[in-house]
């Protein structure tokens, strides 16, 4: 009896375990995508207010829909319908996270059907959501933290200089994808990570911020460069083995900014990181298995390793299919990923990390040691292409509108500064109603 009421302390293999649950056969592997996009006002062009409009928006459209609340502290912070979700960010901007799915098609279709519900109920209240990096006008002094408490502590917490920018005014589209093994897992985690710079100058797409020109092609990386340098970044030396359990050291030496206990969250605030936690507890509480999946999620490398893998840095653009079938095109195809690490083999971990540092400001008109970013760009998108046609779902589709940009040196950040500082003659009514029309494309 005694020993039926003894409480399983948390163990690192409990922790371990975690990730190889994510281990799948290739046949069941699967897409994922989050996708968050900007509320902006169609006649005032400044960002939406919880208050405003959003708080509005999330009340109609589950009335209409069907869709549960998701509440924190009992304000409605968000919306759910079996394993799809429309949450919102911390300035809030509107996030969709749907189901998995077998093909980028089933991912699209979701997203359609999702849209044509969406800025139906959006319109009447003047409100339309942009897919770009960065809120265009309003500034993240003029933009309120929405009503959910563990925001209002990253908010206090996050120390770099750009974090409230990174919080209250970006939006971006996150890739999920699957492996078979921890093998595959590092594989694919390395070789993400050594692709997200050149993805993020293909998809540089945040140029204009409160009304004028950054002098950066992607403002939205650049405050992720400034935000918190324990947590963010890549999460290895790419030139080193790497495993797993190297993984889940490096998450759980990051200080601990908040844990949650019945529904509250306890304010850590670095005081800890989850090592000392493990060891020591922290005022009476003791480690769980829940502690580690919020301190996990409170880690935001490049690529974050999940029970899949979670690539997180590209700007919001219309093109967020794209995004998902360069990694598909290569992550799901062994020699597209030994083409793509043949590619690499001259470049170093330092190349790689001095790369995601000037891809802000100058997207493809980087270079990476000796090499031109555009044309490893290029190359990139030619393994991925060749992959998908070779898969015979015809997802090779999804990589036309970026080729045709690629192809001719431009990422989406240097169409709308070709316009801003031309016939929109840095007018933002005219860069908004663009981005507006370009988003009710994909409805």
């Amino acid at each position: 009896m005694l020993s039926s009421q003894i409480k399983h302390r948390l163990e690192k293999e409990d922790i371990l375990n975690l990730y190889k649950k994510g281990f799948k056969k290739t046949e069941e592997y699967l897409v994922g995508v989050e996708y968050e996009r900007l509320p902006v006002s169609l006649s005032s062009f400044k960002s939406i207010d919880y208050q405003d409009g959003i708080c509005d928006f999330l009340r109609q459209f589950a009335r209409e829909e069907n869709w549960d609340y998701i509440t924190d502290d009992f304000n409605i912070i968000g919306l759910k319908q079996n394993h799809d979700t429309i949450t919102l960010e911390p300035g809030c901007q509107i996030e969709l996270s749907i189901k998995p799915e077998k093909t980028i098609f089933d991912v699209q279709e979701k997203i359609r059907s999702l849209n044509k519900k969406i800025f139906p109920i959006l319109d009447k209240l003047n409100i339309t959501l942009l897919e770009y990096g960065i809120s265009p006008l309003t500034t993240n002094k003029n933009i309120n933290i929405i009503p959910k408490r563990r925001y209002k502590i990253m908010a206090k917490y996050l120390w770099g200089i750009l974090s409230d920018v990174m919080m209250r005014e970006t939006a971006g589209i996150q890739g999920c994808f699957d492996f078979s093994s921890e093998e595959d897992a590092v594989r694919k985690f390395k070789l993400a990570n050594k692709l997200v710079p050149f993805m993020t100058a293909m998809f540089a797409n945040s140029p204009i911020r409160g009304g004028v020109e950054t002098g950066y092609k992607s403002f939205r990386s650049l405050s992720w460069l400034n935000t918190d340098n324990d947590r963010c970044g890549f999460a290895c030396c790419l030139d080193d083995e790497f495993s797993l359990d190297e993984y889940i050291n490096k998450v759980m030496q990051s200080p601990i900014i908040f844990l949650e206990k019945e529904n509250n969250p306890i304010e850590i605030n670095g005081r800890i990181n989850f090592v000392d936690y493990m060891e020591k507890g922290f005022e009476g509480f003791e480690p769980t298995l829940n502690d580690y999946k919020l301190h996990a999620n409170l880690y935001f490398p490049e690529v974050r390793l999940r029970n899949f893998l979670e690539i997180r840095n590209h700007d919001c653009t219309n093109m967020p299919y794209a995004v998902l079938a360069i990694y598909k095109g290569i992550l799901y195809n062994k020699y597209a990923m030994e083409q793509i690490e043949e590619l690499f083999k001259p470049l170093r971990h330092n190349d790689f990390a001095e790369l995601r540092y000037n891809v802000p400001k100058n997207a493809l008109q980087c270079r990476i040691k000796n090499y031109a970013v555009l044309d490893i760009a290029k190359e990139i998108l030619t393994i991925a292409e060749k992959s998908l046609i070779e898969s015979g779902k015809s997802e090779e589709k999804f990589l036309e509108p970026v080729k045709e940009l690629v192809i001719n040196g431009l990422c989406p950040a240097d169409i709308i500064l070709r316009s801003w500082n031309g016939i929109w003659n840095k007018d933002i009514k005219k860069l908004v109603d663009y981005l507006n029309k370009i988003s009710l494309l994909n409805i």
